[in-house]
């Protein structure tokens, strides 16, 4: 079973382009960098993850980078400050955060205003 583990995870993680991120998975999905509301850590069941938030509210969980108790990954910090970065810098000049009214969607919480930034 840990085999087969290691071989599947080699094939989790995102590819970065100009106008998109690919999440590979068990699925392969595109997401527009202009669509993207925040790129964030979180905490899931004992590990860190980094976390794409849509303007329509879809939240995507990115298999890798990730980092725990039985999965430390030393450059994790670095990882994530490259997806943010990436996202900053491909997002596109027309770029505006998505206000939703009332019980819809307004975006993750954002600690001083800042979309990109790891827990406290």
């Amino acid at each position: 079973m840990l085999l087969v583990l290691l071989i599947l995870g080699q094939y989790f993680g995102v590819t970065l382009t100009e106008s998109t991120a690919i999440v590979h998975g068990l699925r392969r999905r595109t997401i527009q960098w202009s669509n993207v509301q925040a790129v964030r850590v979180e905490r899931f069941q004992g590990v860190q993850t980094v976390v794409i938030y849509e303007a329509g509210g879809r939240r995507t969980r990115l298999r890798a980078p990730i980092t725990g108790f039985l999965t430390w990954d030393h450059g994790f910090e670095e990882k994530f400050g490259t997806v943010g970065r990436w996202w900053l810098d491909h997002r596109g000049p027309g770029w505006t955060p998505v206000l939703l009214p009332g019980a819809q969607w307004s975006g993750p919480p954002v600690p001083d205003g800042n979309a990109f930034a790891s827990p406290t």
